[in-house]
């Protein structure tokens, strides 16, 4: 059986699995203070256009947000999210653990938008007793979306401007940031993405690496203790030079994008054929992740061959079902899903 459930099904890109080979006897400090995390750190910082970021190599997606948001936000204030944003769905919790409040906002396209944003602040601005309320001080969406959605160059500018007027940090989950920079109608640069927030993360786990994230801090203001408030977050990796290598190699010769934007344009090759045979999706998605609305049986047929995300039992009796691409996804598997799908 064939897995298109998830993009971290593999283990990782063989250049980074032979940098990781060849310095595995090497001696070097830990806990990313190593000449291999200094060298990451540079080629990120130019990729990005961000000489003056903070770069932290933390281990997994759920730790990084945890991270972030513990660092950025004082003990009564909360964050902002997407109704199935990652921190409110798939992290069992880990915000409001800590004992900060996620504000689910609805979203049709799994994106948040500057009006809203601009609302939300007034509501909370103008309500005489708003001592009594969870401060909002964060606004956290990814690129692209849980649902595969991408936000716009000008869609970013918009939002973080409305971040910036309301006094509000801008957070931006990259754990697919590399599908997102490789689909054809991603109009945002690895500059602009920088410019536009306080604060990303560029995800390892689901595009290549074996594992780890590396978050990105622009505003000044989040610098400070970041290591120390990572490590009681249980976030730094004590064999940190791991991390150092597998950036280090993923960041050299544009890897990182290249084998990402292979997999968003198999996905997409997937979606093409789905559209053709009279598929419909629940949401309209440019990368690696397609949601397409199939009856129980369809489902069960592919199921025989390939196993797939079951992601909703709808209202009318069919399936949500996510088809995921990876950089590693094999292009006569993808051939194969599409003959499937012909003959359904």
């Amino acid at each position: 059986m064939y897995r298109f459930n998830s993009d971290y099904t593999e283990g990782c890109h063989p250049q980074i699995l032979e940098k990781l080979i060849a310095t595995n006897m090497e001696q070097t400090d830990g806990y990313g203070l190593d000449p291999y995390c200094d060298e990451a750190r540079t080629k990120i910082k130019e990729y990005f256009a961000c000489p003056h970021a903070d770069v932290h190599f933390l281990v997994g997606g759920t730790q990084t947000n945890l991270t972030v948001i513990c660092a950025a936000l004082r003990p009564h204030q909360a964050v902002f999210g997407t109704v199935p944003s990652h921190i409110n769905t798939h992290e069992a919790g880990a915000i409001e653990h800590v004992g900060h409040r996620v504000l689910p906002l609805p979203s049709n396209d799994g994106k948040l938008t500057a009006a809203q944003i601009k609302a939300e602040w007034k509501k909370y601005d103008t309500d005489p007793s708003r001592e009594h309320w969870a401060q909002p001080k964060m606004v956290y969406i990814s690129q692209p979306t849980e649902i595969g959605s991408m936000y716009s160059k000008q869609e970013l500018t918009d939002l973080y401007a409305a971040c910036h007027e309301a006094g509000l940090y801008l957070f931006i989950d990259g754990a697919r940031l590399g599908y997102a920079l490789g689909a054809p109608d991603n109009d945002i640069t690895p500059a602009d993405l920088a410019a536009n927030c306080d604060v990303f993360y560029i995800g390892g786990t689901k595009c290549g690496l074996l594992f780890g994230e590396a978050v990105v801090i622009l505003n000044d203001a989040l610098k400070p203790d970041f290591r120390t408030i990572a490590k009681q977050c249980g976030s730094i990796l004590a064999k940190g030079r791991l991390l150092g290598v597998q950036f280090g190699a993923a960041f050299t010769d544009n890897l990182y994008t290249k084998i990402c934007a292979k997999a968003t344009l198999q996905a997409l090759k997937i979606r093409q054929t789905l559209l053709d045979c009279g598929f419909k999706f629940v949401t309209d998605s440019p990368t690696n992740q397609q949601f397409v609305i199939m009856t129980p049986a369809q489902f069960a047929k592919l199921s025989t061959e390939f196993a797939l995300s079951l992601n909703a039992y709808l209202p009318d009796g069919n399936y949500s079902v996510r088809i995921c691409t990876s950089w590693a996804t094999d292009d006569a598997q993808v051939d194969k899903l599409i003959a499937m799908i012909k003959e359904l």
